[in-house]
Formats: C-alpha cells, sequence, structure tokens
C-alpha cells in the first residue's frame, strides 16, 4: 500500500513532468484532474488500514475515488472524502426537521450512523498559498462545525499539504521546474501552524465545534531529489525554516500519528471493534 513518503514522490515527479512536458498549462491541467490529491487520499487510507481498519469499511475504498458519501450537516450536504463506516449502524432515512436550507430535505444515512462515521478530509495547496488562505481557512473550519453542530460526537480528521517552496508559474511558463524564493518562509509557515492549531484536538463534545478531533498539516520541501516531510518542530529549526524561540508547534499536528490518534479517540468515544 501507499506511505506517505511514496505518495509525496509520486506527486513531485507527476508535476515536474507536466512541467517539462507542458508547461504550466499541462501543471495546472494536472492539479485540476485531482490525480495527485487522490494519491494523498490513498495513502491517508492506507495509514489508517495499517492501524487495524478492515478495508471493507473504506468509503471510497482503497484505490477508488468515486462514491464519497454525501453527509448532512446542520447547514448542507458535503461530500466527505474518506469515510470509516461503522460496523454496528446501518442506514436509516430521516427528513431533516431543524431550522435551516436543509429543513424538510432527506438525509439517507440518518443521524445515528452519521455520528458514527469516522471522516477525514484531505486537502492540498500546491500554489498560491498565502494569497487564498482566508477563503480556503474559513472553509477548513466551516465543515467542523457543519458536522459537529448536527453530530456532537462526530470524529472528524483533516490533512492539509502545504508546499515549504511553491513551484515558479514564470520558469513553468518556459517549460523549467524551478521554485520560488520566499524571503519570509518562517513568518509564512508560523501563520498556517497557528492557525491549524487553533482547529486542532477538539477534546469535548459539547463545545469546540469548529474544531477537528485531529489535524495533520503536512509541511513538505519539494525543492529537493526526494521531498521531505516535517514532522516536528526541531526538523524545521534545523532546516531554517523556524526560528529557534517561535511558538509555533507541528509536533502535536503531524503524520505520524495522525491516523493513530483519530483511531484511539474513536474507540474512547464509542467503544472497540467497529471497524473489524
Amino acid at each position: 500500500m501507499l506511505t506517505i513518503q511514496d505518495a509525496v514522490n509520486k506527486i513531485k515527479i507527476l508535476i515536474e513532468n507536466a512541467i517539462i512536458n507542458g508547461g504550466v498549462v499541462e501543471k495546472n491541467n494536472l492539479i485540476r484532474t485531482q490525480m495527485p490529491i487522490c494519491l494523498l487520499h490513498d495513502a491517508t487510507k492506507a495509514s489508517f488500514i495499517n492501524e487495524g481498519i478492515n478495508p471493507n469499511f473504506v468509503a471510497p475504498a482503497y484505490g477508488q475515488h468515486a462514491g464519497e458519501k454525501k453527509l448532512a450537516g446542520f447547514f448542507k450536504y458535503k461530500d466527505q472524502d474518506i469515510c470509516f463506516m461503522p460496523n454496528n449502524y446501518n442506514m436509516h432515512e430521516e427528513i431533516l426537521n431543524f431550522n435551516g436550507i436543509l429543513k424538510g430535505k432527506k438525509d439517507s444515512f440518518g443521524q445515528q450512523l452519521t455520528e458514527h462515521i469516522l471522516s477525514v478530509n484531505v486537502r492540498s495547496q500546491l500554489s498560491s498559498t498565502a494569497k487564498n488562505f482566508d477563503t480556503l481557512y474559513e472553509r477548513t473550519y466551516a465543515e467542523a462545525l457543519n458536522l459537529h453542530l448536527r453530530c456532537k460526537k462526530m470524529v472528524l480528521g483533516e490533512l492539509y499539504m502545504i508546499p515549504v517552496y511553491e513551484y515558479d508559474d514564470i520558469l513553468a511558463k518556459k517549460n523549467v521546474v524551478g521554485f520560488k524564493n520566499n524571503r519570509n518562509i518562517s513568518k509564512h509557515l508560523e501563520k498556517y501552524i497557528y492557525s491549524f492549531n487553533a482547529v486542532n484536538d477538539r477534546k469535548t463534545t459539547h463545545g469546540e465545534e469548529y474544531k477537528y478531533e485531529r489535524v495533520c498539516l503536512l509541511i513538505v520541501d519539494f525543492n529537493r531529489p526526494q521531498p521531505k516531510i516535517y514532522n516536528t518542530n526541531a526538523e524545521l529549526i534545523a532546516d531554517n525554516l523556524l526560528s529557534a524561540n517561535t511558538n509555533a508547534f507541528i509536533d502535536n499536528m503531524n503524520y505520524t500519528n495522525f491516523a493513530k490518534d483519530l483511531v484511539k479517540i474513536y474507540e474512547q468515544r464509542f467503544g472497540t471493534g467497529r471497524f473489524i
């Protein structure tokens, strides 16, 4: 099965081959196909399967990317990138009766099953990481809020990949692979770390609905022969990407413990044996 290192290695190859063969247009077309993000999906699914989740309870299945589950929250329906379906609840259609735009609409899964699904969404941003930050960040916490307002105990995860250095589109137009030089990289990464820490580690089932039970901020340096994934502050500081006296910490948002932590939280909340 695909590891997270395998996934970022393949993403680098795909993007750089696209630039060499078709410039920035081909690179953007590749991203629109969702092939790079699907690699992250499969690596994430594999991590949960390695934690003991039966592959038959993963939706969409490992290696597949169609058939996402559309779950009803308080404000809207939303397709979930990855759902781990419990073995002790069945679908039970309900008519939603709370006030809002979904009032009177059908929920095919029902509130009880929805609340017992372990859901993980996966996002990546390979360019314009500063330009589009506010919109994407608002979307991130709004989606946790949407589900937690209706399903208080639901366990949610978010994996969000950002590059240390963005691919340079000016060079890409000439079919040349290169990276932008960000002189304020430390401040840039601190902004992301502070922001995602603010929506990480939801501990209560009756509050902090805007938070995820666990966030993984996947910081990757593609500007090297093999992409480097950063899992600790010590690694970032050693490569001069964070200052030694920073108050921004990624150690509790690393990929190493992402699946393990979410499975543990789920079992504490709902009991063991739900995905076997």
